[in-house]
């Protein structure tokens, strides 16, 4: 059998690239559905989701890279004629079909993709290229979007793909033509060549997508991937140095990989008079928003009961002496997380210039001294250390 295709027939390539399609789309969308579904509250639990999705991403890039070939090796090549020019209504539907299954083939795990790469953590792609994709910013709502447009494309796919399966067997069975023939092995030469009208379906198959795209947007598939957990209020404070920027940083290890997040909400009031002796040289109590967290893909999971329970325990408060040590500066005090307070020190870095401070700090924590995962006893899926990382710049007040 040829390779190529001839305006009667289907070539080789032409029939593996369609197979390995059908293949890698009956493998990809069964994990998706049954990881979507598995629970993640035990550490076996969560590997195995974290499995499937992996699974299910991994495969679905392959079959991102094998549309791509395909539709440059149809654009390549004659396509076979329709064996019914004459059914007008058949012709232009079965040609929508076919426009909405090579762009939702491209388009579904495009957006997967896309949605992988603007979150963190979780199930990684099985590939040694990286998570990231060049010009993607890590953003929870781009994460949210893409999300939305995945489930949109999917169902436009299924859909497509039902159509495109019911067609091939009214044509076997009912018309019992060679159309489905054509595609199986062997050679099979059917069809007289004509000119068909691929514009009309190609628009079709644009508006189809469009109005697909509404309606998720009338369902509100596209929001933004950030909890919906209730923030603490924080009163305002007045301090004697006031924060004018920073960041508080978050970063756990899951399957090996680093996740990083941040928290949205907090204040801080600090009270510093620099010496030169050592000791004590001012305080800081900082109170913490705990739904302002943000941690990728798993920011949900980390704000449940299991981890940081936000609902019952909305705020974090770390509250330390400044002290100057010959070995440095380092903030020692106590952190309360979820009822549970800890002695901790936190070695920083501090400069002055006049009225303004710049400070950075790292803190080491172990989440079990918090009771934050106790549902995942060892460091399989998740890593006990946390860090913490703290950079602020403020101005003494007058």
């Amino acid at each position: 059998m040829s390779a190529l295709n001839t305006p009667r027939s289907y070539g080789s390539v032409t029939k593996t690239f369609h197979w390995l399609t059908v293949l890698l789309i009956l493998t990809a969308i069964p994990l998706g559905i049954i990881a979507n579904g598995l629970p993640y509250d035990t550490s076996e639990a969560l590997a195995f989701k974290a499995f499937l999705f992996s699974m299910h991403k991994t495969v679905g890039v392959t079959a991102f890279f094998v549309a791509l070939a395909r539709i440059a090796w149809a654009i390549s090549q004659p396509k076979p004629a329709g064996l019914h020019p004459e059914r007008k209504a058949e012709s232009f539907l079965a040609e929508l079909v076919h426009w909405l299954l090579y762009g939702s083939l491209v388009l579904v795990p495009l957006t997967g993709w896309i949605h992988h790469a603007s979150t963190a953590g979780f199930a990684p792609i099985w590939w040694p290229f990286g998570q990231n994709l060049p010009m993607v910013p890590k953003s929870e709502a781009l994460a949210g979007l893409t999300a939305g447009l995945h489930i949109v494309f999917e169902r436009v796919l299924v859909i497509s793909i039902a159509l495109h399966v019911v067609g091939a067997l009214k044509h076997h069975f009912i018309d019992k033509d060679d159309t489905l023939r054509r595609m199986l092995p062997g050679r099979t030469e059917a069809g007289t060549p004509h000119k068909a009208n691929k514009l009309a379906p190609f628009g079709a198959a644009l508006i189809a997508w469009a109005a697909a795209i509404a309606v998720g947007s009338t369902l509100g598939l596209y929001k933004s991937h950030d909890a919906s957990v209730a923030r603490a209020a924080l009163a305002e404070v007045q301090s004697e140095w006031q924060v004018q920027s920073g960041t508080l940083a978050l970063s756990i290890t899951q399957f090996g990989s680093q996740v990083t997040g941040s928290f949205e909400d907090w204040t801080a009031d600090i009270t510093y008079a620099p010496r030169n002796t050592a000791g004590s040289h001012g305080s800081v109590r900082a109170v913490v928003s705990i739904g302002s967290l943000t941690l990728g893909s798993v920011t949900a999971q980390a704000l449940g009961p299991d981890f940081f329970d936000a609902a019952n325990h909305e705020t974090a408060v770390f509250s330390a002496e400044l002290l100057n040590e010959p070995d440095g500066y380092i903030a020692a005090g106590t952190l309360r997380i979820r009822g549970a307070e800890m002695p901790v020190s936190m070695p920083f870095d501090l400069s002055i210039e006049e009225n303004t401070a710049h400070m950075s700090g790292l803190l080491l924590l172990d989440r079990r001294d918090f009771g934050i995962g106790d549902n995942m006893p060892d460091e399989s899926s998740l890593a006990f250390e946390v860090r913490v990382v703290i950079e602020l710049t403020a101005l003494r007040s007058e």
